[in-house]
């Protein structure tokens, strides 16, 4: 990458790190201003329409969501932003923030562009252990919300639970983060980490939940899970219920998952 091209507010970020080891329920940082705003609204503007039949759909009981990662479908400034994200400059930067070497995925397996619209969901959950083409653990996510006509009012609020031992699942909401335009939220997904949206959106149908991300990886710890990918878990009105359960079985099964991503 040219040294001119500095899209992103490194004091912003190293700021928001102060706090990053002890966030509960497990180590966190959300920046807000994190993209140049002139940076930002060109990746705003060139952010992939909804309807387009180029999405990958995720459409089941437990998500729904859009996603794109193909590199050849990116306009300019969105190519040069990942490629940003993913340069040796950046992670040199990262890595000293975190306190561990990391490694790009220029594949951005699960990343690139993400998109919901109105009932968007994403159920509570942990994301792979293990990288399913290389042997690499995924230790960092890092995800920046552009969209402009996104309130908090809307909903989709990235939910972090913490863990619950006895059942191996999501324990008490700890943490909401509103999808607000130019917030990034990065935190490391090695410590039981479960995400999601705290709830389905509930926004107008013109409106929808926009975001970039972009995961990192690092060597993998002795004892690591096998997870090739996530696991899900259901929420509480879908408790007890077998078909909810078959599906997290078979979305979390490498060679299954495909055949139930856009599961009715």
């Amino acid at each position: 990458m040219s040294n001119s091209y500095a899209p992103i507010n490194l004091h912003h970020l190293r700021s928001a790190f102060a706090d990053f080891p002890a966030a509960l329920p497990f180590p966190h940082a959300v920046i807000d201003q994190f993209v140049k705003p002139e940076v930002l609204q060109q990746l705003a503007q060139e952010f992939l329409d909804y309807d387009s039949p180029k999405w990958f759909c995720y459409k089941n009981a437990i998500e729904n969501k859009k996603a794109l990662n193909d590199w050849n479908a990116f306009p300019p400034e969105t190519y040069r932003f990942f490629c940003y994200l993913n340069s040796p400059e950046f992670l040199d930067e990262l890595s000293s923030l975190v306190g561990e070497t990391l490694y790009s995925d220029s594949g951005l397996h699960g990343g690139g562009w993400h998109c919901h619209g109105a009932g968007g969901n994403l159920n509570p959950h942990l994301d792979y252990s293990l990288h399913p083409k290389i042997n690499l653990q995924r230790k960092i996510n890092l995800i920046i919300y552009v969209s402009q006509e996104m309130l908090s009012v809307y909903g989709g609020h990235l939910g972090l639970w913490e863990h619950d031992s006895n059942t191996n699942r999501p324990g008490k909401l700890i943490k909401e983060v509103a999808p607000i335009f130019n917030r990034a939220v990065i935190f490391d997904t090695t410590k039981n980490s479960w995400h999601g949206l705290s709830k389905p959106l509930t926004q107008p149908h013109h409106i929808f939940r926009k975001s970039l991300a972009v995961y990192y990886l690092s060597e993998p710890v002795e004892g690591i899970s096998q997870r090739g990918r996530a696991l899900f878990a259901p929420r509480e009105d879908q408790a007890d219920d077998a078909e909810v359960e078959e599906l997290i079985r078979m979305r979390m099964d490498v060679k299954a998952s495909l055949s139930v991503y856009k599961k009715d």
